[in-house]
Formats: structure tokens, sequence, C-alpha cells
């Protein structure tokens, strides 16, 4: 490594996490000398404004990938399978995105601001959670290491950024079409039309179970950062709503020990990367709207569950490109670097 900097690679870096990866690292001013763009064979060569100049697309191979110090990945779980390991033994340390490497025993899950500590025990890879989860943990965290989790149920409102470019493309040509009068467009990317409308499932079914692959995922990965298990009960059940950024979160959590609304806000108010939003009255609550290119997780609507003991209702809303995913990667890449954790500084 350079006196001046570091070797960054953005992986995936046409996609919509990877582009927002891009501006973040120039917005947050990370110590980068150089920043290499990678992408698939076809998007190799085009040409990305980036800082006041612009970065060439770089195919992955052998040679593309050596002398990176930290590696941004967000390429799909396929892509990352194969290159996250290449990079690692080129010399890199990796962050990445996918749903690939989560659940490794021997890859760390840090959400940055609940659990940053545990990246320094990678061995080349520090996993981000999902976006959905991302969201979840900024609100929970707090509350968990206060008074201690019981038990939550949460039910997720997702924007249709958070399954890529196309899912976009895909709800703006539907609503198009029906706001003109005409008949809208086949839904590809989704098994339903997006526009005007709620589908009650994130990612697929898998034969013998009634919970999707993307509520699994947010159990299992919020067991994983808060480091619970079975003794804590979870229920998760995600839907797909027509915004474009910012997934919403209403979540009904009982706590061991007795938490009022008056001292969840003032918990939460002084949390890390959460903004607490909660006047109803004046219609101050947390909105998709609101939460988009914001790197804080809005939370509101705090109030008691009156059918249980020591149980509380809140809402959630935060950009899933930013803090679901790109603002949490470069912070992960942050902390590797402040703390001397990367690979190559160890």
């Amino acid at each position: 490594m350079a006196g001046d900097g570091y070797r960054v690679g953005v992986m995936g870096a046409t996609g919509a996490v990877g582009t927002t990866i891009l501006e973040l690292l120039h917005e947050r001013g990370f110590p980068a000398r150089e920043v290499v763009a990678y992408a698939s064979e076809r998007s190799a060569g085009k040409e990305l404004e980036w800082g006041g100049g612009t970065l060439i697309v770089q195919p992955l191979n052998a040679e593309t990938i050596q002398g990176c110090d930290v590696v941004l990945s967000s390429p799909g779980g396929a892509v990352s399978s194969e290159w996250s390991p290449r990079f690692v033994e080129a010399g890199a340390t990796v962050v990445d995105n996918t749903s690939f490497w989560r659940m490794h025993e021997d890859v760390p899950l840090v959400v940055a601001g609940v659990n940053d500590a545990a990246a320094e025990a990678h061995e080349g890879i520090v996993a981000n959670p999902n976006c959905t989860t991302m969201v979840m943990m900024m609100a929970l965290a707090p509350i968990h290491r206060a008074v201690g989790l019981e038990r939550f149920v949460v039910s997720s409102y997702q924007a249709v950024s958070g399954t890529g470019q196309k899912a976009i493309e895909e709800l703006r040509a539907q609503a198009r079409a029906i706001l003109a009068g005409e008949e809208p467009p086949a839904p590809a990317v989704y098994p339903h039309q997006i526009a005007f409308n709620v589908i009650p499932q994130v990612e697929t079914f898998k034969d013998g179970d009634d919970y999707t692959t993307e509520e699994r995922k947010v159990m299992a990965e919020t067991r994983k950062i808060l480091g619970v298990g079975d003794e804590v009960g979870i229920s998760a059940t995600c839907a797909r709503v027509p915004v474009f950024v910012g997934h919403g979160e209403s979540i009904n959590l009982q706590t061991k020990e007795d938490l009022s609304p008056d001292d969840c806000r003032a918990l939460l108010s002084e949390a890390t990367g959460v903004k607490v939003v909660d006047d109803p009255a004046a219609a101050a609550y947390p909105t998709s709207i609101a939460s988009a290119g914001q790197d804080d997780v809005l939370v509101g609507r705090i109030r008691r569950d009156p059918s249980q003991p020591r149980t509380l209702n809140l809402w959630t809303s935060g950009d899933n490109l930013r803090k679901g995913a790109a603002t949490n990667a470069v912070q992960v890449a942050e902390i590797l670097v402040e703390r001397g954790w990367l690979s190559s500084q160890r």
C-alpha cells in the first residue's frame, strides 16, 4: 500500500448498489489513491464518471484483480462466490453485499454501528447483511443491549430497487402505461404486476417451506448479528411495494425488561445511525421518501402494544441502497482501515 491511500476495487460497479458505493466513496472521502470499477464482460470498457474524472470498467480476470487493498463487492452471489476468494488470494480484503457469504461461520456479518468489533475476526471476507435486516438492526440492537429482546415480529414493505435496476424499470414502465390508460407490460421481474400493487412475496419459496428465502434470511441474520439463539422468538413477513427506494418495516417487539415509549425514544435518539421522527399528531413519522438519500435509519410511531406486557410497536424506514447496502459497506471498509484490520495492514 502506498502512503497516500488504498487501491479500492468495486465489484458490480454498474449495478444499483455498485453505483451508490462509488458515489459514497467520493462523498465520504474514503482514503483511496485509486478506484477500480469491475463489472461483467459486456460492461467492460464502459466509462463511469467519478470524483470529477472517469473510471473505465474492468472485466474480472487474473490480471485485473491484482493489487487491491480492499474490494467492495455487489455483483450477485454466483459471481462473488468465485471472485471474492480470488481477490482474497491476491491480498485484498472483501466487503461483500451478496447473500452468498453471510451465514458462513468464518465470515463476520457486520452492521456498522452495531457490531463493529466482529469485523476483526475476518479471514479476508466481511459480509453485509440483507438490506431488510440492516434497517431493522439499527433500531433493535440498541433496544436489545439496553433491556433485552424476548421476541419480535417484523413485517417489511420493500422497495423495488432492492431487486435491482430491471425491477425499477419494470415498475416505471407499468406505472406509465396504467396512468396513460394503456395495458401495462406483463411482469418479468416479479410474479405479479408491481405497479399499484403489494406482493406478499420477496424472493422465493423453497419446497416445504411457507417462509420465503428473504424471510429466512432476516431471521437467521438477526440471530448471527445479535448473537442470540432460539431464546429470542423471531417471525418475519416480507412484502414488495411499488416504491423505488426506502424499505419500511413494522416491528412488534417484546422486551425482557419494561421499556416505555418515552424511554425508547430517548434511547434511540442517542443511537448511532438512527434518527427518531415521532410526532404523529403533526404527521411526523418515517416514510420511504423521507429516508431516501439518507444514511440514518428513521424510527417513529413508537407506542405500547395494549395486548401484551413489555411490548412496543414501532415503524422504521431506511434507504435500502445506502445504509441497507452501499453505505454500510463503505462504513465497514472505513472501520477496517481505521483499526488496521485490512489483510494488507496485518
